[in-house]
């Protein structure tokens, strides 16, 4: 019984691999992750595994973000050491914060569309949402507060330790942040959490939404990860001295961070491209979709004149003190702002990766950033007893290669506005790659210098990529398919018939009108009404055709072999109809009785009672 704990045998096959497991070639095995630790929920025990194929290919996340730890691992242990020789291991450290949307439970369930597919696919902006930006500062709701107290008990039981809580900028959405721990722990407590916050919200009458983009023109949500190295000593790599550029160690790992982050800046974007998290990004407080990195004033000035070839110690940037209140303590500003258009910004003494989804696994994107920093350590590591074999000095020989890559790296520093447009037209002329296109951005997964990196790292093989690339065309063709037969039934089901009996009621009172009034008078009266007819005649019309073009372009798409060809068409033929499809709906909302309205609209999902 034992034996079956630490590795069971389930069916490969139907887990999705991307090809890399036939139907006819089932075999695959868990084997138990000990570094995370077993738990109980609904009386069952669950533990951390990872799952392999037969021929020993990774089909999970877990496998690749454990090598990807370990290969970081060790590469910033042989830069450590030349600082502290006694260091015997780097642990990697993420602090998962999490936003998500709640909403009740029973107007959840009255849309269809938030029940198959966690997101609105119709509805008009509400008179009032987040243009006051009066939730984020206000009260938690008394129902969403017990929610959350329940949770974090759970959680709290479950070795969950909940930092804090709080409102979010749009109505009805809010965020938890937990503890700082080890990355691969903090992994699985994400997900954990996850499961019990579903589960948990039905207590309360309430529906626990993850989806990137829930509502049109509100906020969505992210998983902000905050990055960070820290060795066996209980030293933060990333955290400076009082006097930054004194500190080597800290100038060696922020070097080669930037120098990881520049080489494979589009790799690391690309891999937060979902569907999901398309509607998300670019705005309303999400990171823009083109990689660049934040630094702060103060670490912008020190590259910049190391990069000029000044020494880290011709200037001492001391911290400012700031008199607040003759009653409020001192307070010591950061050594950097925060950027909120920064997908990847430094924040004191750690990185903060902004761009994941909300609904997402961050190792899928971690992953990534620890194995490209992996190889620049190492390449680092190279370089600097190179240097010191020809005769420089540790400091001179490390200050050199710092320099180098400082230089190498400077396109992916930007300290500006993200959203703006001269930034994405200077990221052009900077030579960086964004995310223009979901399903195109999932070919670097292909290039051969990502296979490269993940070959020479050990984390990944070329099967594996190619596996993966099938498996992200696959879930956004899928989850494209269900939103747009569910946006058919809506317009064809619900929209449509609303529609025609709000005309009747038209019809029914023009008539009404002529049997009463004179002709003169009668014409007067019944003008909003035939405009009213004439608005409803159209957009039912027209979205009538527009279904029909959405089912003959999902025909199209269809037909074709290549997932990646028929994600391609999804994208560019079915998503845009779609896109139409809600314009007219959301007109008609505005034109229709409310009393017919078949759905709940935005002014009732986003504000709990």
């Amino acid at each position: 019984m034992g034996d079956a704990l630490i590795q069971q045998e389930p069916d490969a096959s139907s887990f999705p691999s991307g090809g890399l497991r036939n139907t006819f070639e089932a075999r695959g095995y868990t084997a138990w992750d000990p570094s995370s630790p077993a738990f109980i929920m609904d009386q069952t025990l669950c533990i951390p595994t990872v799952f392999v194929s037969y021929t020993g290919d990774a089909l999970d996340i877990k496998t690749p973000h454990l090598k990807s730890l370990r290969a970081l691992d060790q590469a910033a242990v042989e830069v450590a050491r030349y600082f502290d020789p006694g260091t015997e291991n780097v642990n990697v450290v993420y602090g998962i914060e999490q936003e998500y949307f709640v909403v009740d439970l029973a107007l959840y369930r009255a849309r269809p569309d938030l029940m198959l597919c966690d997101r609105t696919l119709q509805g008009h902006t509400a008179a009032k949402d987040q243009q006051l930006e009066d939730h984020y500062f206000g009260n938690i709701p008394s129902r969403v507060m017990a929610f959350m107290k329940d949770f974090e008990t759970e959680a709290y039981k479950l070795g969950v330790y909940i930092k804090t809580r709080h409102n979010e900028v749009a109505p009805n959405q809010f965020e938890f942040a937990p503890y700082h721990e080890e990355a691969n722990l903090a992994i699985d407590h994400n997900q954990m959490i996850m499961m019990v916050m579903r589960k948990l919200a039905k207590r309360h009458n309430l529906k626990v939404i993850f989806h990137e983009k829930p509502y049109a023109g509100i906020n969505g949500s992210g998983k902000h990860c905050n990055w960070s190295l820290c060795t066996n000593k209980g030293v933060n790599v990333f955290s400076p001295g009082k006097t930054p550029q004194d500190n080597l160690q800290f100038l060696s790992f922020i070097a080669c961070t930037l120098k990881a982050v520049y080489e494979h800046h589009f790799l690391i974007m690309s891999t937060v491209a979902t569907l999901s998290n398309s509607y998300r990004l670019g705005g309303s407080e999400a990171p823009p979709a083109v990689l660049s990195m934040f630094m702060g004033s103060t670490l912008t000035e020190l590259l910049d004149m190391i990069e000029k070839g000044g020494s880290q110690r011709k200037k001492d940037i001391e911290q400012a003190r700031m008199e607040i209140v003759g009653m409020v303590p001192e307070i010591f500003p950061d050594n950097t702002d925060r950027n909120r258009t920064s997908p990847f910004a430094f924040t004191g003494n750690r990185f903060e990766f902004r761009a994941i989804g909300s609904s997402a696994n961050c190792a899928s994107s971690m992953l990534f950033l620890n194995t490209a920093v992996a190889q620049q350590l190492r390449i680092f590591k190279t370089l600097v007893d190179k240097e010191m074999e020809n005769g420089l000095k540790l400091e001179d020989a490390l200050m050199k290669i710092i320099r180098k890559f400082v230089k190498e790296s400077r396109h992916i520093r930007f300290e500006g506005n993200g959203y703006s447009e001269q930034w994405h037209e200077e990221s052009v002329r900077r030579g960086l790659r964004g995310i223009q296109n979901v399903t195109e951005a999932y070919k670097v997964l292909l290039e051969e210098k990502t296979v490269a990196l993940m070959e020479e790292m050990c984390v990944m093989n070329r099967r594996e990529l190619e596996g993966r690339f099938e498996v992200r065309n696959e879930m956004y063709v899928k989850k494209l398919q269900i939103e747009a037969r569910v946006m058919g039934d809506l317009a064809i089901n619900h929209f449509v018939p609303t529609a025609i009996r709000h005309q009747n009621l038209l019809l029914e009172n023009v008539r009404g009108l002529k049997e009463v009034f004179p002709a003169g008078e009668y014409e007067e009266l019944v003008s909003t009404q035939l405009k009213a007819l004439r608005k409803t005649a159209g957009y039912v019309n027209q979205m009538r055709g527009l279904v029909h073009d959405m089912i003959e372009a999902r025909k199209k798409a269809n037909k074709l072999e290549a997932l990646h060809d028929r994600a391609a068409v999804y994208a560019s033929e079915v998503l845009p109809v779609m896109e139409k499809i809600r314009d007219a709906a959301d007109h008609l909302e505005m034109i229709v009785d409310d009393e017919l309205w078949p759905l709940p609209k935005y002014r009732e999902l986003l504000f709990l009672r």
